[in-house]
């Protein structure tokens, strides 16, 4: 045979390979999601005890091992490389769940046969197997690249860091500590009628909404968001939450800080939450994705855009800047006190002596989210966690020159609420096979 007789039967040999591939790999998600489905597997939820209470018996554990086993077989079954660019995005995708899924099963299995009841109710630290649980959930919520330990670490390096951008913004004022304390505490951060919070809020979007298009793709298709006071008191321990095309601020018993309102606004509304819910409903984006959430991008990416607006003069003054790190503050803090208790075993008495060190004169918030953290551990850490990578990525991304900010927040968006360890791949092109 001729070489160029040989290169042609090549090229059809491997059109035809690749043409098969690419219709068997349709069949092949198609089939999983539907599959996963049917087994009705517990989602994940906020709280550790309905996880445990979700926790399928042995007959639901034996069909889970078959279906992960034998998807674990189809992929054996493709070269990636042979595939299209979305379906290698599928590809991983469906290698990430499964290895995921497979620790969760291992877990679930140990619990089975063991599970105490009732179910203890004293957080991770006391329960059968805590640690692993505890390791699991930090994967589920963050990335299934994490481990407890680098957390804890981490925590401990942005508690310092976040303490020294906040001196320097005393330093700034021209004020001593307690000068600067006193005005901080005045009425006029206070607030506390909710048309004063209203007019604060609609103040702050006029000024920052004209800026947000330069670095955020299609801000233009993303429909206002909803001003509304909260009346869940459930969530009362949060100044502000998202939920429905809406912007919620609490105001209960106590004045509304109006150094809260620049950071919040940029969390919760645009082009926090509300921007990038509905950014993502305009991708589309794969099956996969709406079978399986990732909790921690969505509050990652929130809270990367507080960081994101220092540089991008998002912020008014020093004390829109101060009341972002204040809050801050205790996102970092709990981090450490998120992996201290439920994977160290720490007491809650050595939780609040830490949080005593960063946060003095606040050991009421410290008694509420000790409890929270025993109650839904790991989630704390999403805001920091994402918040972190980002920020990372984004300083790679100028610094290797690969284009503006906008394309790289349009790189971060396009395929929605991709897990970290993909997406990093995904952002710099790198190969996962």
């Amino acid at each position: 045979m001729y070489p160029k007789q040989l290169l042609l039967s090549f090229a059809i040999l491997l059109f035809f390979v690749s043409g098969c591939s690419a219709q068997g790999w349709e069949k092949l998600v198609e089939d999983f999601v539907y599959e996963y489905k049917r087994l009705d597997i517990s989602p994940l939820r906020i709280a550790y005890l309905d996880n445990l209470r979700g926790v399928r018996g042995e007959e639901s554990q034996r069909a889970q091992s078959k279906l992960f086993a034998d998807l674990r077989l189809e992929l054996q079954q493709y070269d990636r490389n042979l595939i299209t660019s979305e379906q290698q995005l599928e590809y991983d995708l469906l290698s990430y769940y499964l290895e995921l899924n497979e620790v969760r099963l291992a877990i679930e299995q140990d619990w089975w046969r063991d599970r105490p009841k009732p179910l203890p109710e004293g957080g991770l630290a006391t329960v059968p197997g805590g640690k692993a649980w505890y390791a699991f959930y930090l994967q589920r919520w963050l990335d299934i690249s994490v481990n407890p330990d680098s957390l804890f670490a981490f925590g401990l390096q942005e508690s310092e860091r976040v303490a020294g951008e906040m001196a320097i913004i005393r330093a700034k004022s021209g004020m001593d500590s307690l000068d600067f304390q006193a005005h901080l505490n005045s009425e006029r951060f206070l607030v506390e009628l909710p048309s004063e919070v209203e007019a604060a809020i609609a103040d702050y979007a006029t000024f920052v909404e004209p800026q947000i298009a330069k670095y955020f793709p299609r801000f233009d298709e993303i429909p206002p968001v909803r001003v509304r006071q909260g009346g869940d008191g459930r969530l009362a321990q949060t100044p502000a939450f998202y939920r429905n095309s809406t912007f919620f601020y609490n105001l209960f018993d106590d004045p509304f800080n109006l150094r809260q309102v620049a950071f919040l606004y940029l969390h919760e509304a645009n082009p926090g939450h509300h921007y990038e819910t509905f950014h993502r409903s305009l991708q589309g984006g794969t099956p996969l994705l709406r079978l399986f959430n990732n909790p921690g991008y969505g509050e990652g990416w929130a809270a990367y855009i507080e960081d994101f607006a220092l540089e991008a003069g998002y912020y008014r003054d020093i004390y829109d800047e101060y009341g972002k790190w204040e809050w801050d503050m205790i996102r970092s803090v709990r981090v450490v006190l998120d992996v201290g208790l439920n994977y160290y075993g720490w007491s809650d008495e050595r939780a609040l002596r830490f949080w005593q060190i960063y946060l003095p004169g606040q050991d009421h918030i410290a008694a509420r989210e000790i409890a929270r953290m025993k109650r839904w551990p790991a989630q704390v850490i999403s805001y920091k966690y994402g918040a972190r990578l980002l920020d990372e990525w984004k300083n790679r991304w100028v610094s290797e020159k690969r284009g503006s900010l906008l394309a790289f927040h349009e790189a971060v968006l396009q395929h929605g609420q991709v897990p970290f360890s993909i997406l990093e791949s995904i952002i710099f092109n790198t190969d996962k096979s």
